[in-house]
């Protein structure tokens, strides 16, 4: 069956239009393929750029043999649409819809510098990426650094999730892990013939309680860890002593710690609390800011402001794993990501794409 044409997208217009037109294509995690159609017809309209498609993946590059490449990546997908679409511009200069900030304004700028930037002062390869939102295992970046990871090489790379304007340097990983309690099971009435596994779980509650986190500080930015109980999980019936209980905790720990590392402390950290089994249910490592590298260093001054840690994780950890430092920068509010009243204001979505043009075509010093 053949594709439909792909619509238009006018690279033309501002990146405040160009978020418009993006909003009113929609493609909720899944249904990427109309706008990777669009995005990829209007990136081959660039004849400075090289494109490539993998899936609903696209990516550009420009080849002008300089030292230095950088990376600019955004997602293409969205939650899914919450009576948020078509865009709408307001009096007051703010754009409403389903992606306007998460992240839609981001990638209308990526797409205002692929068309407006045909001689950067530094390659520059445009990642478009669907399945953000959803499960890691669909992640179109995580597919692409799987199947083709020479197509994200770089020196430094900028993915433009919403930070409001700030640069959010590297992110923290998560780990979440159960911790089973044993029991053993009995008729409530007759307590004393069993072990309650819902009672044995204090331990591992009270060691919570008196943690204290890291706060360590990484090319100047502090990181703030936390290891938290996020679920409780035990019982049988109303008139029976439990045998099993599981309580899971989520470590969100700084990006100097390693994947093994994480572990072995949470490890340590329920050590003699009468743990019967730890297993890992979800783990994504973090992402060193890689601050001190000379295009980031140059990227700051660029675009100005006091950079900030990431608490949170995002797919700058995928950057990360491939040797590649990156940070978050974005026009979008994060505050307003996945809500109804999504939106984002037309002056920041301005002031993203100038200040990344800036950096890109200042003269080598």
């Amino acid at each position: 069956m053949e594709r439909s044409a792909p619509p238009a997208l006018d690279l033309g217009r501002d990146a405040a239009a160009l978020t418009a037109e993006l909003v009113d294509i929609p493609s909720v995690s899944g249904t990427e393929q109309p706008l990777a159609d669009a995005v990829e017809a209007a990136l081959r309209t660039l004849p400075w750029l090289r494109v490539d498609r993998h899936g609903n993946n696209v990516v550009a590059r420009t080849d002008a043999g300089h030292g230095e490449r950088v990376v600019l990546a955004g997602h293409i997908d969205t939650v899914p649409i919450a009576d948020n679409v078509p865009a709408r511009l307001d009096a007051d200069g703010v754009l409403w819809g389903c992606g306007t900030s998460d992240m839609k304004s981001g990638v209308a700028v990526q797409l205002r510098i692929a068309a407006t930037v045909p001689e950067p002062n530094r390659d520059l390869t445009f990642v478009f990426y669907d399945n953000e939102e959803v499960a890691a295992e669909l992640n179109g970046l995580g597919h692409l650094a799987t199947d083709r990871p020479d197509w994200l090489a770089g020196d430094f790379a900028v993915l433009l999730e919403p930070s409001d304007g700030q640069v959010e340097g590297g992110c923290q990983g998560t780990l979440r892990m159960l911790l089973r309690l044993p029991g053993q099971r009995a008729h409530s009435a007759r307590s004393w013939t069993g072990e309650n596994a819902i009672h044995a779980a204090a331990p591992v509650l009270a060691r919570l309680a008196a943690y204290r986190p890291r706060r360590p500080v990484i090319d100047g930015l502090e990181y703030r860890e936390g290891l938290n109980a996020v679920g409780i999980e035990g019982g049988v019936a109303g008139n029976v002593i439990p045998d099993a209980c599981v309580v899971t905790v989520n470590y969100r720990y700084a990006p100097d710690r390693d994947e093994a590392a994480a572990v072995a402390h949470v490890l340590e950290v329920f050590e003699g609390c009468g743990v019967a089994e730890f297993t890992v249910e979800d783990h994504s490592p973090g992402a060193l800011p890689g601050l001190s590298h000379p295009a980031a260093r140059a990227f700051i001054e660029a675009v100005g402001g006091e950079p900030r840690p990431k608490y949170g994780w995002t797919d700058v950890s995928r950057f990360s794993a491939l040797g590649v430092p990156a940070v978050n920068y974005g026009p979008g509010d994060p505050n307003v990501a996945h809500k109804r009243d999504e939106r984002v204001a037309v002056a920041a979505i301005l002031h993203c794409e100038e200040r990344l043009r800036a950096w890109l075509t200042a003269p080598a010093r």
